[in-house]
């Protein structure tokens, strides 16, 4: 992790030896913006980052099932809406320089677990393959009339 890093003195944290120059380079936050999806969200005044990588590790944000054209949230059948967050997360993690072969974990977060079957279905297209660690929350109501967010933690590679 540290190859091609000039290493400073060690210094003793919590009983362990830390080159502390070299690991807050590593650790260093950034925010990434983007769009449509940045401005979308600011509508709704949410105080969240859409994206937030540290090192090699990326943080996505759930986001409601927002029409790429309008920005407005989609009112449509759960597998539709269940697409369009997948799709605004893959958006989302290629900005950061990842992919959705690098995801470690999703937090689906659904109105209902009657809709567990269909967000399966859909879920296993976008993740055919050896798919990330996962929790399905059920939520009771959002702030806006849809039923599912998706969130995730990936890498990159």
């Amino acid at each position: 992790m540290f190859e091609g890093r000039s290493l400073d003195s060690p210094k003793v944290i919590d009983g362990r030896r830390i080159h502390t120059e070299s690991f807050e380079n590593v650790m260093k936050r950034e925010i990434i913006r983007v769009e449509p999806l940045s401005t979308y969200l600011e509508r709704w005044k949410a105080p969240t980052s859409e994206v937030t990588r540290s090192g090699n590790t990326v943080y996505v944000s759930g986001f409601p099932p927002f029409d790429r054209e309008t920005g407005e949230v989609v009112k449509d059948s759960i597998e539709r809406q269940t697409e369009i967050v997948l799709d605004q997360m893959k958006l989302c993690l290629e900005a950061a320089g990842s992919t959705l072969e690098n995801v470690l974990k999703c937090h689906v977060y659904c109105t209902s677990v009657e809709m567990f079957a269909q967000v399966n279905a859909v879920y296993s297209r976008y993740f055919p393959n050896d798919p990330p660690a996962r929790t399905f929350v059920n939520v009771p109501a959002w702030p806006g009339p849809f039923d599912i967010e998706i969130d995730c933690i990936a890498v990159i590679e």
